[in-house]
């Protein structure tokens, strides 16, 4: 991905020389993009927190702390306990060998399934979060209930990015995103994110309505290289596809 950038020297940075090192199954594609969306945000004024459900060892929170603005905060929620009882130990160390100050950031060893909205936002600083990242548990319910959580807490122009979108391990994940689209005719899905491999999934961004344009522009010119010109088809509307490889079949 030669001069593919997010612009943020830091993040950069780590995802040249630190991400790969970082246990994890997050894709350094969606990360640009994503931390690329942050910086908009910046400049746009639009001022907020992070906050990422599904942290494991840090690969993607990195990225994501690394593009916060002055007095902004990241939080990542995890059992931290899979596969033994020191992810946490390796989650602060590889956020501090990668350039993200401890007062950046704060680990939040809770099961999200356990929380309601406002126990969220306690925990997330009690302020509208411009960016959240769903990783978690990969059943139905669980993402429905993080996507609550997510909904309840998030920024006017802030975006829900959801993890994990169209893979094969997870096919019917996407019919909760669905319902969620159905039961909140105000947000939209904003741009799809394809996958790199197997291992590194489909990613949506999901914003209110109002706030599609944005970024949508933006994305298109900004990623031209990645963008699928066909878009895709959301329940109505058109979103943004951005692919590493975007071509069209010939037939």
């Amino acid at each position: 991905m030669t001069g593919f950038k997010s612009g943020i020297p830091a993040v950069d940075a780590y995802l040249e020389e630190g991400f790969e090192s970082v246990r994890g199954m997050s894709s350094r594609f969606a990360a640009t993009i994503c931390a690329h969306l942050m910086r908009r945000q910046s400049e746009m004024g639009i001022r907020g927190s992070v906050a990422e459900i599904g942290t494991f060892e840090g690969r993607f929170f990195i990225a994501l702390g690394l593009a916060l603005a002055e007095r902004e905060h990241a939080y990542g929620f995890d059992l931290f306990t899979w596969p033994d009882d020191k992810v946490l130990d390796r989650f602060t160390g590889n956020a501090r060998r990668n350039g993200l100050a401890e007062q950046r950031f704060t680990p939040r060893p809770f099961d999200t399934g356990t929380l309601d909205a406002e126990t969220f936002a306690g925990l997330t600083g009690r302020a509208p979060l411009r960016f959240i990242h769903v990783d978690g548990e990969h059943s139905a319910e669980a993402l429905g209930h993080d996507l609550r959580l997510a909904h309840a807490s998030l920024h006017p122009q802030g975006l829900i990015c959801l993890d994990d979108m169209l893979h094969p391990g997870y096919p019917f994940l996407v019919v909760t995103v669905h319902d969620y689209l159905r039961a909140h005719p105000d947000m939209r899905l904003m741009c799809v994110i394809d996958r790199e491999d197997i291992v590194a999934a489909p990613k949506f961004l999901i914003c209110r309505a109002d706030a599609v344009r944005l970024y949508e522009t933006d994305l298109m010119a900004t990623f031209k290289d990645q963008h699928f010109i066909l878009g895709g088809d959301a329940m109505g509307h058109h979103c943004v596809v951005l692919t590493p490889n975007p071509r069209i079949a010939e037939v």
